[in-house]
């Protein structure tokens, strides 16, 4: 089964109490894992509009460019056909790179490998690892999305916590099957372009996997706390990146650096940092390459524009 028709059956599987497709499915464990990053960019007071993308043009000394994308990694269909300025981009590139290859993440045994890392070990459950408080929150957030409990006691706090946010979102009609992420992946491999990936998924699951149970425990709780808001101002976050509105975008990230500075640095500002070697190699090629990764890496005093003018690279919003 692909990684498409395991994300519309988990839901499913769970609310007739069956582990069985989310055991075969571990692929959708990513997607969430790579939520997170579009969750951190909610935006509740965007209100400026600008005639640009989410998108910047790097050019080097050697003549190489890279089209530099922030990703919303779950969207719906109204945001297609998508601007003539970013399919001006992708045309005018030779290769696509993402965060990971999707090829990577739809290999069985990457699959088997992620589901390995977001469960519990056989003897253990869910109530034994996280507080009495935590838990009465996941029992409540699960009985909102219609879902029994017992098949989610075996998950690991920071995959359920990724997990249920994403079903939320998805309940909500944001798919990661039409994310901006899919959408030009699926496009590369109609067209013979080259794709590559800039981290592993099993790397990707590490950001969350080597983290504390207490963080785990913070982060689950956290996120059955904020979701309703969360959803609530979806619609305003996409129609900000829609606008290519940096500042609102940005706001919301620095206000994350004060909440949960060590999940920050995990998933942005040590990845953003592995990423800049890759991203400078790929500007002394004679091509531009296109490259795509979550809105929120490109935003911030560490995020890739920063750290590619630091450098001294012409970076231009497009």
């Amino acid at each position: 089964m692909t990684a498409p028709a395991c994300d519309r059956h988990v839901q499913g599987d769970l609310q007739n109490g069956h582990a069985s497709r989310v055991d075969r499915c571990p692929l959708y464990l990513l997607h969430f894992a790579r939520v997170l990053l579009c969750l951190a960019l909610v935006v509740g007071h965007a209100t400026a509009a600008c005639a640009r993308d989410f998108l910047w043009k790097v050019t080097g000394k050697t003549g190489g460019a890279v089209y530099l994308v922030g990703s919303v990694h779950l969207l719906t269909q109204d945001f297609y056909p998508l601007s003539a300025t970013l399919d001006r981009a992708f045309k005018d590139s030779d290769l696509l790179v993402e965060e990971a290859d999707f090829a990577d993440l739809l290999a069985p045994t990457t699959q088997m490998q992620m589901l390995a890392r977001s469960m519990l070990p056989s003897n253990t459950s869910l109530e034994a690892v996280i507080s009495p408080a935590t838990f009465a929150l996941v029992v409540q957030r699960t009985k909102d999305l219609g879902l029994p409990i017992e098949p989610l006691k075996r998950f690991k706090p920071w995959s359920l916590a990724l997990m249920l946010s994403s079903l939320q979102w998805q309940k909500a009609g944001f798919d990661p099957e039409i994310g901006l992420d899919r959408h030009f992946y699926d496009q590369a491999r109609a067209e013979g372009m080259q794709v590559q990936g800039l981290e592993t998924a099993a790397f990707q699951i590490s950001r969350f996997d080597e983290v504390a149970l207490d963080q785990q425990e913070r982060l689950l709780a956290g996120t059955l706390k904020d979701v309703d808001s969360e959803l609530a101002n979806l619609n305003t976050l996409v129609q900000a990146w829609k606008a290519g509105y940096v500042a609102a975008i940005e706001q919301i990230v620095l206000k994350d650096v004060k909440e949960d500075p060590l999940m920050h640095q995990r998933l942005l500002v040590d990845r953003n940092r592995n990423w800049m070697p890759r991203l400078e190699a790929l500007l002394t090629r004679p091509k531009s390459a296109f490259v795509v990764v979550g809105a929120a890496h490109l935003v911030g005093p560490h995020g890739l524009v920063a750290l590619l003018k630091a450098k001294g690279y012409r970076v231009e919003q497009m």
